[in-house]
């Protein structure tokens, strides 16, 4: 029971996130959107860096599980975790996965160290799959193109995401980026 409140509690701390940006979570706005007296919120999270790690290993759970689920534990290629990411971390109506989310995830690391330590450390294995599928499709500066791919993925939804300027432009950026990394590092091994 206390095990699924707080997963309820951190589904609500990521809608704030997502829908009002993450300088409108506190631990009080938390406690009042779930419907709880601060104290009660403390009983789960002490602290708000208990908090926040919590809110980081959901994400990560999420992250991976939704990777289980489309079987890319054994070896993706590089077009796969392309689609993964153009689809799956920019889930219409998901909090967790929305699109509004990672963009309020990226500034909260600017003003919170130990986001941006966690994030690092989901970001570090997203690395670490793209630099090992570009291995395997023979790609000799398989790093700097990771960290380059990973850019153009993860920027993606800060110019074509919901709610922005070219929002209506999602498809063609989407595709476009597909038939570029279909072009070189193919679909498959």
């Amino acid at each position: 029971m206390a095990g699924e409140r707080r997963r309820e509690i951190l589904q609500i701390a990521i809608e704030i996130i997502a829908d009002e940006g993450y300088s409108s979570l506190t631990m009080r706005s938390l406690a009042r959107a779930s419907g709880m007296k601060l104290d009660a919120l403390q009983y789960h999270f002490r602290t708000w860096e208990e908090l926040l790690r919590a809110l980081v290993g959901l994400i990560e759970e999420q992250i991976k599980n939704a990777w289980a689920h489309r079987g890319l534990d054994d070896g993706p290629t590089v077009y796969d975790i392309a689609v993964f990411m153009l689809e799956e971390t920019s889930a219409p109506g998901d909090a967790l996965l929305s699109d509004r989310l990672w963009p309020q995830l990226w500034a909260m690391e600017q003003v919170e160290p130990l986001v941006s330590d966690l994030l690092e450390e989901v970001y570090a294995e997203y690395m670490k799959l793209l630099v090992n599928a570009m291995e395997e499709a023979g790609v000799d500066s398989s790093h700097g193109e990771a960290l380059c791919l990973m850019s153009l993925l993860e920027g993606e939804s800060l110019f074509t995401g919901e709610g922005r300027r070219w929002e209506k432009d999602r498809g063609l950026v989407r595709d476009t980026i597909l038939k570029f990394v279909e072009n070189r590092y193919g679909k498959s091994h």
